[in-house]
């Protein structure tokens, strides 16, 4: 073996070896604990929140439930870490928790410098504002010298301020830590303005006790996709989180519901539904798991599209549209690879 040769079998045996360490890693720990440790955020209306039994609910939720079920066949299998703006990096990066699933957009810094990896995208959103509609205000634009609730330690923060600078205007920033802090400051009067992603935004309004005296301004001023996250470093890992999203897109884009998931289950005409559910091939030995474990997320949780408009969709007090959350099929963005 020449020199080269032997460098190169040295980088192939170092590679195997981190792949090795990796796949030991984070999935090893969530079997060994018996739960998936979640983070989330400290309640948005719809896409996170407390049940009548103090049970955590809502759209964000959903995803870690799902994971759990494609794990171990059980939903209730999540410890909750409810995590602000400031700490949901800190707290994922120590290992407090496994994956954040929450209102976080996925940006090149977070994705890179803070060592993190997005797996993909639950809502793409847009940072709008709210005001009352005493203000007499109609656009985002006629905003000078307002005061603006802010919270502290998200892109929202950073998008505001270009937005103001661009237009020429000034505002006077309220920071907050949560949801809920911004909240209490916006009905209290002590900001004019209540700014974050328009989604949250649609869901604290049908929070208040007056919906239809507070509007939303035109403009969306930013792209936010939002969606899942893990440590940079366990691939194994991310590829269950990525692809547990990825089953729930894919089962609402062929009809493959949690109530005839099982029917679908003892085999179709469609080779990839078949994969999916595990009638057809292994998938689930290439992440660690079984055949089962795709069939277990969409029977225990959802599709998407079934998770959507249980927790946010039209039929609900938030009262979101689909909009470009819809199927690539039916004029969105949502867009799942294949399962082959």
């Amino acid at each position: 073996m020449n020199k080269i040769s032997k460098i190169a079998a040295g980088v192939a045996a170092a590679t195997l070896l981190l792949a090795n360490t990796a796949t030991a890693g984070t999935l090893a720990d969530v079997q060994a604990q018996g739960h998936v440790k979640c983070g989330i955020s400290t309640g948005v209306a719809g896409f996170a929140f407390t049940d009548d039994k103090g049970a955590w609910q809502g759209f964000d939720p959903a995803v870690c439930k799902a994971v759990a079920a494609a794990v171990f066949g059980d939903t209730s299998k999540v410890k909750y870490t409810t995590t602000t703006g400031k700490t949901r990096f800190t707290t994922l990066a120590s290992g407090e928790v496994d994956m954040l699933a929450r209102n976080t957009t996925w940006t090149f810094s977070r994705d890179t410098d803070l060592k993190l990896d997005f797996v993909g995208v639950n809502y793409y959103d847009g940072q709008g504002f709210m005001a009352p509609a005493s203000l007499g205000v109609t656009s985002a634009k006629e905003l000078d010298g307002a005061s603006i609730c802010i919270q502290t330690g998200t892109t929202t923060e950073l998008n505001l301020a270009d937005f103001f600078r661009a237009n020429g205007i000034s505002y006077e920033p309220v920071p907050v830590e949560t949801n809920d802090e911004a909240q209490t400051n916006y009905v209290a009067g002590r900001c004019d303005v209540f700014t974050t992603d328009a989604s949250g935004l649609a869901a604290t309004r049908s929070s208040l006790e007056n919906p239809a005296d507070h509007v939303l301004m035109p403009e969306i001023i930013s792209k936010e996709p939002l969606g899942p996250l893990v440590r940079h470093g366990d691939s194994e890992w991310a590829d269950i989180v990525r692809w547990t999203l990825n089953a729930m897109i894919t089962a609402e884009e062929f009809g493959v519901t949690s109530e005839n998931v099982d029917k679908m289950a003892t085999g179709t005409d469609n080779p990839e539904i078949n994969r999916l559910l595990g009638s057809e091939g292994d998938l689930g030995a290439m992440i660690g798991l079984d055949k089962a474990w795709a069939w277990r997320a969409i029977k225990m949780v959802g599709n998407y599209g079934e998770v959507f408009e249980e927790f946010i969709g039209k039929e609900t007090p938030i009262g979101l549209d689909r909009g470009v959350n819809n199927l690539w099929t039916n004029g969105g963005i949502l867009y799942s690879p294949p399962f082959r």
